[in-house]
Order: C-alpha cells, then structure tokens, then sequence
C-alpha cells in the first residue's frame, strides 16, 4: 500500500510487532477472557517480541527495514493481580495483552533489548539512526553543525 503513494518528496515510516512464547504467537486477545488466559501462560516464561519497521524514501528511490527482537521476562503474579491489570488497562489490542508503557511494566521481571522503545511498537533507536541516514535529523538542523 505504501508503495502506492505518489509523491516523490514523501518519506513513510511503518512499524508493526508480533509476540512469540514457546514457538507460538500471542495474538491480540480481543477481550478480558482471552488476555487472562495469555497473560496466565506467560508467568515465569519468556516472550519474545519481534518489531519491525521499514522507512521508504520516495525522493531516493531507497527503503530501510530493521527488526528488533526483545526478550521479557514475565513475573509469576495471582490470577486475581492480572485480573486486576486487565480491568484497569484493557489490554485488548496489545501483542501479547499488556501495554509496556502504561502497567504492564509492573508484569515483567525484566527486559532484554538493544532498543527497549521497540516494546512500545515503534524501535526510535533504529528508526532515528535510520532517518539521520537519510538526511533526516529528527533534531533538525543547527547553525554551526
């Protein structure tokens, strides 16, 4: 879809992330029973998720495509704490059921990741390197640089 655009200046970032625990992938649960249910199988597991992000630059002609891959641990909580955290986040459209940016970070005894902001969904480590590649500084310019 992307290569659709017609606009020879446009630069289009896209980003999208899949959760993996033991070889399967953890969809997006939907509703509260679903997300308990993921959410219960991932205690004391590692979940690894896998981000990707392509930049098209259409004044080049070029495109970049990185992935990241972050490994987190989960904690093991009741089922009656993760109740708790479904009812207050309503994780529903989230990989793996939580939102690492709001408290689902309180379900994880750590995380494993050479860019932690691609947890989120969008690696702005890889992504800002990218664009300053591109001659794109995401700080803008600076007289005297």
């Amino acid at each position: 879809m992307a290569e659709e655009i017609d606009d020879a200046d446009s630069i289009i970032i896209g980003a999208d992330q899949v959760a993996e625990l033991d070889g399967e992938l953890l969809r997006k649960p939907g509703e509260k029973h679903t997300a308990l249910h993921q959410l219960m199988t991932c205690q004391k597991k590692v979940v690894s998720f896998h981000t990707a992000c392509t930049v098209i630059d259409y004044r080049s002609k070029c495109r970049w495509e990185g992935i990241d891959h972050t490994k987190v641990k989960f904690l093991r909580l009741g089922e009656r704490r993760l109740k708790r955290y479904i009812e207050l986040e309503k994780p529903f459209d989230c990989a793996g059921g939580f939102k690492a940016e709001g408290l689902g970070i309180t379900l994880f005894e750590s995380i494993e990741s050479a860019d932690p902001t691609a947890l989120l969904g969008l690696p702005l480590i890889w992504l800002s390197a990218t664009l300053r590649e591109i001659g794109v500084d995401p700080l803008g310019p600076v007289n005297g640089d």
